[in-house]
């Protein structure tokens, strides 16, 4: 049964998108089966495979208003391994809608639930924001990956991200784990970078597991999903890449754990 992730941070630019993707492409390449949930209304999750978002009838948006159940939903990402739950801008008025539905903050692990059996991971790439789509995705989840990119400012708002997870899993009776925390947008010869990696190292301390991977600050990460591949199949061999494959590697270690 698949474990279910979300990728979360309510900060634009750290990274959740390109881990999101990234991630589950390594997985696979390490013969694990993959579905990622497309759940913010940027969509760029569902670009970052090439697809066109906009020609799309059935998108997470028609899972969770009732018109498709989320097996019939499902597309082929055209990478073995990888399935997608593909979004658009019709999700951005979910929230108004769902708002009004009974027990509205269970709909999505309600229709995870359906297709767990086949898959090895669920990845959820989940909006930049702690509204309803974030808090259907914290009730549909095992664990949570926090992305924080190396910059100033990287830790704020962590608190509030880390009081409303709380409150779910006390309010709702649904906890999730923080799975790790990944460093993001690094560079090693800053002076920054270093000093944010310390503060994440200080704020966290031994209570949450950091990854020891970081992903750097590459440039073919940033240019691959414009050419509709994620970067671990646009540049095999860049920094981003490795640090994709590597990031694999220790949440496969964790299986067992």
């Amino acid at each position: 049964m698949a474990e279910v992730i979300a990728i979360l941070n309510q900060k634009g630019g750290c990274g959740k998108t390109t881990t999101a993707v990234n991630l589950s492409t390594a997985l696979a390449i390490n013969n694990r089966k993959v579905l990622l949930l497309d759940i913010d209304p940027q969509g760029n999750a569902t670009t970052s495979f090439g697809i066109e978002k906009n020609e799309l009838n059935s998108t997470i948006y028609t899972v969770l208003t009732g018109k498709n159940r989320l097996e019939d939903t499902i597309i082929q990402t055209g990478i073995q391994g990888v399935d997608l739950v593909p979004s658009n801008i019709s999700l951005s008025g979910a929230e108004i809608e769902l708002s009004g539905e009974i027990g509205f903050h269970f709909i999505l692990k309600e229709n995870i639930e359906y297709v767990k059996d086949y898959y090895d991971y669920i990845f959820i790439d989940v909006p930049p924001s702690l509204g309803l789509l974030t808090v259907n995705s914290l009730v549909a989840s095992d664990s949570v990956i926090i992305p924080i990119q190396a910059e100033f400012y990287a830790l704020e708002g962590i608190a509030d991200l880390l009081e409303a997870m709380q409150l779910v899993g006390n309010r709702l009776n649904s906890p999730s784990e923080i799975k790790g925390i990944l460093i993001t947008l690094y560079d090693s010869r800053t002076r920054l970078g270093r000093e944010v990696f310390k503060n994440v190292e200080e704020y966290f301390g031994e209570k949450e597991n950091i990854f020891k991977t970081y992903i750097p600050r590459n440039v073919k990460l940033a240019e691959a999903p414009s050419h509709g591949k994620p970067c671990i199949l646009y540049d095999e061999e860049c920094r981003g890449t490795v640090a994709y494959n590597e990031l694999a590697q220790e949440i496969i270690a964790m299986e067992n754990q």
